[in-house]
């Protein structure tokens, strides 16, 4: 089992990379990039200095650029609430980047909000801070204890170190009215925030299913290109992420709808198959978004369906190679169906079957059945002998 993780091991990536270009460091809402800024500024040997947007007094220090020479790496928590943070950043770097190292940390998606205007291009690096997920367990955590506190409770640090379900509902509840009532208000232009949140609610119950967006706006009596652009929002909130199909070729193979998923397992709303559904997305998507980030492959997770309605829950690209298929079952063994057929006509470089609890792995055929915790263990064995991508 994998005790320290990709995601709070990201710290030397990070390190090294401040050396040649600012940092951006996204994530969700209380996730812990402040607690990964602060232990690399308690790290730096050279000393520096933090700053924190929504603060009056480090908000007037960042506009008037107020620090000192000795701050050799500057923290700017929550920069791109500043409108002109782009420009602004973009100019500080070319000022100062001989000077001082620069992180640049946010709860919304970083890699949208720089789009568009001055470009930053070739100034940053771009890395992306996850919860907790079955490949990063703290050590004083039992694996198995582990895997249901992140089917209960879900991966952000408070909540999954803290063990209780009662406080983990309130965290959980005041952390989701920040987001929509504070976050989304600041950055993004949505008036309808009642109806916004209930378009939240009605994809909390819909997670491992295909959404049609067409359908969630006509029982919200709203336009479908408003539920696209509430989609889109709560995507760049880092509140849940889009799986699309893959369709290029399968024949017969349907283009549309996604699915959607959570960032925070703890807001699926149903039973635990639909919750460990999307714990195994997270933690697929945490993979491919490390990949991405430090070795900067193109990495894609989606899913398969027909018109026959054979279908696999993942499929797994990385650089446009199928890696792994993957189906998903809380409790059912017997292969899937869908699996073997799509293993035998994709052949992918692995195809697993992921059934919770299961206590000892087999294999049929190319197609090898075990339990998450198994899947993660065999996957850091492959990675410490063939390189991280594996």
């Amino acid at each position: 089992m994998i005790k320290n993780g990709l995601v709070r091991g990201i710290g030397s990536f990070i390190q090294s990379d401040l050396g040649r270009k600012m940092v951006f460091l996204g994530g969700p809402r209380q996730v812990g990039k402040t607690t990964l800024a602060r232990s690399l500024l308690q790290q730096s040997e050279k000393g520096g200095r933090y700053f924190n947007w929504d603060l009056d007094e480090d908000r007037q220090a960042v506009l008037n650029k107020r620090w000192s020479k000795m701050d050799h790496l500057l923290v700017f928590d929550e920069l791109h609430k500043f409108h002109r943070w782009k420009s602004w950043a973009k100019g500080v770097f070319d000022v100062y980047g001989n000077q001082h190292q620069i992180l640049v940390t946010g709860s919304a998606r970083l890699d949208v909000y720089r789009k568009g205007g001055d470009s930053l291009v070739g100034r940053y690096h771009y890395w992306r801070l996850h919860p907790f997920t079955l490949d990063e367990v703290p050590s004083e955590i039992n694996p198995e204890i582990a895997f249901e506190r992140l089917m209960s409770l879900g991966g952000f640090p408070e909540p999954f170190l803290a063990g209780d379900e009662r406080e983990a509902r309130r965290w959980r509840r005041a952390r989701l009215d920040q987001v929509i009532r504070e976050d989304i208000r600041d950055l993004e232009t949505v008036r309808n925030i009642q109806g916004l949140s209930v378009f939240l609610d009605m994809l909390r119950s819909r997670v491992g299913g295909m959404v049609v967006l067409s359908n969630l706006a006509e029982d919200l009596q709203i336009a479908p290109q408003t539920a696209k652009a509430w989609l889109e929002v709560i995507e760049r909130m880092y509140l849940v992420f889009r799986v699309a199909p893959y369709a290029s070729t399968i024949p017969r193979a349907i283009r549309k709808p996604p699915k959607v998923y959570f960032f925070d397992n703890g807001d699926v709303i149903g039973g635990p198959g639909k919750k460990f559904e999307n714990l195994i997305a997270t933690l697929l998507l945490k993979r491919l978004h490390f990949i991405e980030d430090f070795e900067g492959y193109r990495c894609e997770l989606r899913y398969i369906r027909d018109k026959e309605g054979r279908e696999v829950d993942f499929a797994v690209f990385v650089d446009g190679s199928l890696e792994e298929l993957i189906e998903v079952k809380y409790k059912e063994e017997t292969v899937s169906r869908s699996l073997i057929y799509y293993t035998e006509r994709l052949k992918p470089k692995r195809a697993y079957q992921l059934v919770a609890g299961l206590d000892k792995p087999y294999d049929r055929g190319n197609i090898r059945i075990l339990s998450p915790l198994q899947y993660v263990e065999e996957r850091e064995a492959r990675s410490q002998s063939l390189g991280s991508r594996s």
